[in-house]
């Protein structure tokens, strides 16, 4: 029964449904009144209904029980459904669950990085663990056989008394075979090279090592029978100790020449260099106690002591060398290594502990440049004596020639150091900052510029080079600071390294003395130009000091600084060619020429000659050559400077002398009656100081170099008198007592510099001769003289026989023929009409053609041509103006046009000559020009004196410019009397000659030439346009 006829059974009765069947029936049944009557009886029916209504409560009474009994039978199945129901459920859950889990694990764990492995996964690890732990079984048995082979070799040569090693022949033999195992298992499964094969070759090189450790044990223990390390006797020792070292040496090297031929070169490329065995054995003593002195906690192990391990190295080797060329020597010279030098062996064995040594400590020098310079010093000190020592690669184990044939060379224990960069450069960079600084300590001395004095405790050489030169304290010291940076990096093994420190180090300090001098003179011309003296306050004068900078430049304390350039830059210059003809920068010269890499470098160096391209061309000149010509520049500039300075004062000194007109001699001379010849006091100022010049110079310089200087401030003031007090002495001739006096001065130049030189006369005299010659020819006196020497002068005379007629009158001949005749026509007395010789008509100075073109307008009929001999002469036809020749006149008298012609082609001729000549002079003299209006007429009126400028006065040099220049700025200037000026405030002209009414630029700026230093001053009147030209 479903649950919804349950429900409807169930429902209760409804008394609208039973209202509607009972109509129903009755409607059925009683369809009309006689259906009522005739039919059945309704109480009956009412009755039967209630019987049935009773029957059916009854049996629903029964049913209700019976479905109660039901209802409670049901809800207790149900109830237990239920249970069931969810029983199954949690069932079915944990089944959905558990399938869920069991379907997880059978997904691979490769998938996600969280999940686990899965039970295949698991089980196919677990296989592959196996199958290795199997292949580590076979490996551990591979390693344990040979480990026990390893272990019976040694135990073989232990045993034995003899030298066997068929066991360790086993050894290789079983690693050859697992080699070759392991080599087809990589062919096929394209594995990498096994450790195993690694393994077992350091097995069969520790089991080597071990069989060389046991007899090198035997070896050392015999030793030290013989007091080993120590110094052996070995004529001392007993005869069973002797014999027992003997034979444990003999047994090490019986073990290597073994060594040799069993074990594979290829994979053991140090067997042929790896030593002597017995040397090896020998040398561990002593690395033990080098290893206690020097790497341990001793005091002995100082890292500022390296000069006590390398000495340590040193003495072993040389305190075992007679017991190692003696008896090694002996036992070495019975096997097949008799060529081998036991003592280089020896000495080879001792220095990988030194290697080791440096490699540990370098580094913690770096910080340190001192240590680590004292450091590489004593390095390269150890090479050197071990080299003088006789130690080289010949003759040891490790010599092996290369392919060019030549014998191998030891680099030295420095190489360590220096074959490393960083190394190298932290050294270079040390060394060049503790050389800069001593050269600033150097320069900066107190006693720096001053000139030293011979020094008793230098050198013979020392003393004889510098007696002639005496250079300042400053370039003694660079000169030996340079020398001891030569001393540093002479030793250095590789030129590559020697050029680099050349450069970084040694060419700098020379270059900044260079700069140093040379700025040195920059300053002094900078003090001693006109426009430092002119500026108020020019550099820094502001300190009250104005007339310091004066002082410094000025008189033999200014020479005196000059001469200090000079000496330094010369001595250093002379110093550099004498190190450029050294061995030792010649080799490093060539190897610079003939090395490419070398070769780029010495060209990005300007202080550097450009080497040669060519190598096979062996090279030119000197290393230093580039900077001795830089400071010869410099010793050039100096003594010019010098000379300029000393002519310069003189020269200004003598503008007091010289502007006095044309009397140059004071009023005591007597002109007519006597010869006495009273000197200018004016004089005397220039004399005292060329003297005191030129005995500083020489108590100063070299002879050579002091008689320079001298020649050519003689002859700059020389020509200087000869021109201001002869030549160009203005419109008035000299007289012949005034040619006296002109003569005796130049006598006393001469004198005074004799005496300030203490040199004979002759070589005194030699640039004053042409002045001399000039003073002679003004004071000659006489009748016959002046014939003799005019005539010849002005005549037709050839040159040479003129020359000697000069020599025979004046004594000298110095001036060209054009001077002489150019002195002669200073005299009052000179006159060229006296003086005229007629011309000899066989002598011709014009070619024929010349001649015959010229017929036409001479009057006169050529004359017959003149012989060959005649014709042309050698010397320069003199000028025709001068000998009044027949060729400018004809018979009716003189070319009045022609002669004015030639006359002005002579003019222009020997001014163009002069100017040629002298430009400096012809400057001077183009500089005086001054415009002077035409319409002076009488301008200067009354009380205008006070602005009359004196042009006498102001045209001389002798005015002090110091007082216009070097005036106080803050001082008052007394007034200016007010200018007279019109009714719109111009000023009035008064004078064409008023400076304020010249035309712009008309008035040139008066200079003074020959200044104290080869300045070009200005004068007080050339305020418009200053200019300073520097000779």
């Amino acid at each position: 029964m479903s649950s919804a006829e349950i429900r409807s059974l169930l429902q209760p009765p409804s008394i609208h449904d039973s209202n509607d069947r009972a109509l129903t029936y009755l409607n059925a049944t009683y369809k009309s009144l006689d259906d009522l009557e005739h039919g059945p009886d309704l109480d009956e029916l009412v009755e039967q209904s209630r019987k049935q209504l009773e029957e059916l409560d009854i049996k629903l009474a029964h049913s209700q029980s019976s479905l109660d009994a039901a209802i409670e039978a049901t809800r207790a199945k149900a109830a237990e459904n239920l249970h069931t129901a969810q029983e199954l459920s949690l069932l079915r859950h944990s089944l959905a669950d558990e399938l869920s889990f069991l379907s997880d694990e059978l997904v691979s764990s490769l998938g996600e990085p969280d999940s686990k492995p899965t039970l295949l996964e698991d089980l196919e690890a677990l296989h592959r663990s196996l199958k290795e732990l199997e292949s580590v079984k076979g490996y551990v048995q591979v390693v344990e056989h040979a480990l026990r082979l390893s272990e019976k070799a040694v135990e073989q040569v232990r045993s034995w008394s003899t030298v066997t090693v068929s066991e360790y022949e086993g050894l290789q033999a079983f690693v050859a075979s697992v080699e070759a195992a392991c080599t087809k298992v990589e062919a096929v499964a394209s594995q990498p090279d096994l450790h195993l094969l690694g393994f077992l070759a350091g097995v069969v090189e520790q089991t080597w090592r071990d069989i060389k450790s046991v007899l090198s044990s035997r070896l050392i223990e015999a030793a030290e029978k013989l007091k080993w390390p120590l110094k052996v006797d070995y004529a001392a020792a007993e005869p069973d100790g002797r014999r027992a070292f003997e034979k444990a040496f003999a047994d090490l090297l019986t073990l290597q020449t073994i060594g040799k031929k069993i074990r594979d070169a290829e994979k053991h490329k140090d067997v042929a260099k790896e030593g002597l065995y017995a040397i090896q054995a020998m040398v561990q003593p002593i690395a033990l106690r080098f290893k206690y002195h020097f790497e341990g906690t001793r005091q002995t192990n100082r890292l500022d002591k390296p000069e006590w391990y390398f000495t340590h190295v040193v003495n072993e080797s040389h305190e075992h060398r007679p017991f190692m060329e003696s008896i090694i020597q002996s036992l070495l010279s019975q096997t097949e290594y008799k060529s081998i030098n036991a003592w280089r062996e020896f000495t080879l064995q001792l220095l990988p502990m030194l290697e080791r040594k440096l490699r540990r400590t370098i580094p913690a020098l770096l910080a340190h440049p001192p240590i680590l310079a004292h450091t590489i010093y004593q390095a390269l000190a150890f090479d050197t004596a071990l080299r003088d020592e006789g130690f080289d690669l010949p003759g040891t184990t490790a010599a092996t020639k290369p392919d060019d044939g030549k014998q191998p060379r030891w680099e030295g224990i420095s190489e360590v150091i220096l074959g490393r960069k960083e190394w190298f450069e932290a050294w270079v960079e040390g060394e060049r900052k503790f050389a800069m600084d001593q050269y600033l300590d150097i320069i900066s001395a107190p006693d720096a510029w001053l000139i030293a004095d011979e020094d008793e405790d230098a050198d013979g050489d020392v003393r004889v080079a510098e007696r002639e030169l005496r250079p300042t304290n400053s370039a003694r010291r660079v000169k030996a600071l340079v020398e001891q940076v030569t001393d540093r990096y002479s030793p250095l093994p590789q030129y590559p390294q020697r050029t680099r420190f050349l450069i970084v180090v040694q060419l700098p300090l020379l270059e900044s003395y260079h700069a140093r001098i040379s700025s040195s003179l920059d300053a002094f011309e900078t003090l001693s130009s006109t426009i430092m003296r002119a500026v108020p306050g020019a550099l820094g004068s502001g300190d009250g000091r104005g007339g310091d900078s004066r002082r410094l430049t000025a008189g033999v304390e200014g020479v005196q600084r000059l001469c200090k350039a000079l000496v330094s830059a010369k001595y250093v210059a002379k110093a550099m060619e004498i190190w450029g003809e050294d061995l030792f920068f010649l080799e490093l010269w060539a190897e610079i020429n003939h090395r490419a890499n070398l070769r780029t470098k010495a060209e990005s160096v300007s202080s550097l000659p450009n080497p040669r391209q060519n190598e096979d061309e062996p090279p030119e000149g000197t290393i230093f050559e580039e900077l001795v010509r830089h400071y010869h520049a410099l010793v050039d500039r100096a003594e010019e400077m010098i000379v300029q300075c000393v002519t310069g004062e003189v020269e200004a000194g003598l503008k007091a002398h010289l502007q006095g007109g044309s009397t140059h001699t004071t009023p005591a001379i007597n002109t007519e009656t006597s010869d006495d010849i009273a000197l200018a006091q004016t004089l005397l100022g220039p004399l005292a100081l060329l003297s005191s010049h030129l005995t500083f110079l020489r108590g100063t310089l070299p002879r050579a170099t002091s008689t320079s200087l001298y020649r050519r401030i003689a002859s700059r003031l020389a020509t200087h008198l000869l021109q201001r007090q002869i030549l160009y002495r203005g419109r008035a001739r000299a007289t012949i007592a005034e040619g006296k006096a002109v003569l005796a001065e130049a006598e006393l130049w001469v004198e005074t510099a004799r005496t300030a030189l203490k040199e004979e006369r002759a070589r005194v005299e030699a640039p004053w001769r042409a002045y001399l010659q000039a003073a002679r020819l003004l004071a000659g006196e006489g009748a016959e003289w002046w014939n003799r020497v005019g005539a010849t002068t002005f005549g037709t005379m050839p040159d040479a026989e003129w020359e000697e007629v000069m020599l025979e009158s004046v004594g000298v001949c110095e001036l060209p023929r054009e001077e002489v005749q150019q002195v002669l026509r200073r005299r009052s007395d000179s006159s060229l009409r006296d003086l005229y010789v007629p011309p000899m008509n066989t002598w011709s100075f014009v070619p024929p053609a010349l001649a015959q073109e010229n017929s036409s307008s001479v009057a006169n009929p050529p004359v017959s041509g003149p012989s060959s001999s005649n014709q042309w002469s050698t010397r320069t036809a003199p000028n025709p103006l001068f000998e009044l020749s027949s060729s400018l006149t004809d018979d009716s008298g003189l070319d009045i046009a022609s002669l004015a012609k030639e006359l002005l082609a002579a003019l222009l001729l020997q001014y163009a000559t002069n100017a040629i000549a002298q430009p400096w002079e012809v400057g001077k003299t183009l500089l005086q020009v001054q415009w002077v209006p035409r319409d002076t007429g009488d301008l200067l009126i009354e009380g205008s004196g006070a602005d009359v400028i004196d042009d006498e006065g102001e045209l001389s040099d002798s005015s002090n410019e110091n007082d216009s220049y070097f005036a106080d700025p803050t001082a008052e200037k007394p007034p200016k009397p007010p200018r007279p000026a019109d009714e719109h405030g111009y000023i009035i002209r008064q004078s064409v000659l008023e400076e304020g009414t010249q035309p712009d630029g008309s008035r040139a700026s008066e200079r003074r030439a020959g200044s104290r230093c080869g300045k070009v001053r200005l004068t007080q009147r050339s305020t418009v346009s200053m200019v300073t030209t520097e000779r």
